[in-house]
């Protein structure tokens, strides 16, 4: 056996700068932190943190007046920070940079009095997020998940009509949606960049390269990551066996029976850990040999708030 790792893999800026702003909160306030839904969709990185104490709530009701909050990487929407302000929390935001500009996309729409069309996954924090950034009473946004859903959709004024996306969608079905969207809708315009993240894409565009030279793939993430459950969708949509894991212990030896070449990639919310304790596994029931596949190298970085500098 052979063991093929994709570049880019696992950790994205945007969860980067999340979880440094909670390990640097911790430090410098030296208290109890809450974080309002997970701070990223990975179990272990959940699990570290709350044996650091931090606590995980889904309402800003639970949490104690003049308290410390982080707001996770999927963002929160308007009203939620509204609620925070009136506990007088101390508030940390830690969404992405990149759901930000999404958020201010949906905002400048609302404001104009735009109708929208957002596509994404119904439930999902981001998604709640962002919607929750329209507030228009005159006007409103739709979310759609998929080419079905436009049927549905019936608008005020096809000639002023916006639509955004979900940063972690799966850029061949997203671009299906908008050409179907362009069809019924002549007249909507679009984002002036794509709103998928630059780390959702380089992860997918791998995942296909690595697809070419694999007999199985192994995506590593958890089962609530957004942008992971899409790697796995485009890893069987190309034929080769998939298996999404969260941990090495996962693995059945079956699975890799008789497979010459294993390839392995990871979410943008999976840290490079599980990766090694995959690879480790591998090489202890027999691959020989390791290779890191040539990627789209990641330079982009974010900044923390200054204050939690120590």
């Amino acid at each position: 056996m052979h063991i093929v790792l994709a570049n880019p893999r696992g950790f994205c800026a945007g969860v980067k700068r999340a979880i440094s702003i909670v390990e640097n909160a911790l430090k410098f306030y030296k208290k109890v932190i809450y974080i309002k839904h997970e701070l990223v969709h990975n179990k272990y990185i959940i699990e570290k943190l709350r044996k650091k104490k931090v606590i995980f709530v889904e309402k800003i009701s639970d949490i104690p007046n003049y308290s410390i909050v982080v707001f996770s990487a999927h963002g929160v929407s308007k009203k939620t920070k509204e609620e925070a302000i009136k506990k007088k929390l101390i508030i940390l935001n830690a969404t992405c940079p990149l759901v930000t500009k999404v958020h201010k996309e949906v905002e400048n729409s609302s404001k104009k009095g735009i109708e929208t069309i957002f596509i994404g996954h119904k439930n999902h924090p981001e998604v709640i997020g962002t919607l929750g950034h329209y507030n228009n009473k005159d006007s409103k946004i739709h979310l759609i998940q998929s080419i079905k859903d436009i049927k549905k959709i019936s608008v005020k004024n096809n000639r002023k009509l916006n639509y955004f996306t979900q940063t972690t969608l799966s850029i061949k079905n997203t671009q299906n949606i908008i050409k179907s969207l362009k069809k019924k809708f002549p007249y909507i315009s679009g984002p002036k960049k794509e709103d998928i993240c630059y780390a959702t894409t380089n992860r997918q565009n791998a995942i296909l390269k690595l697809s070419k030279i694999s007999n199985i793939i192994f995506v590593i993430g958890s089962k609530n990551s957004s942008n992971t459950n899409r790697l796995t969708e485009i890893g069987k949509e190309t034929g080769i066996y998939t298996k999404q894991i969260e941990s090495f212990l996962e693995i059945k030896k079956k699975w890799i029976k008789n497979k010459k070449y294993i390839g392995i990639t990871a979410g943008a919310s999976a840290p490079e850990f599980l990766v090694k304790q995959v690879v480790k596994y591998l090489q202890k029931i027999g691959a020989i040999t390791i290779k890191e596949m040539p990627g789209t190298k990641e330079e982009i970085t974010f900044n923390i708030p200054k204050n939690l500098f120590l």
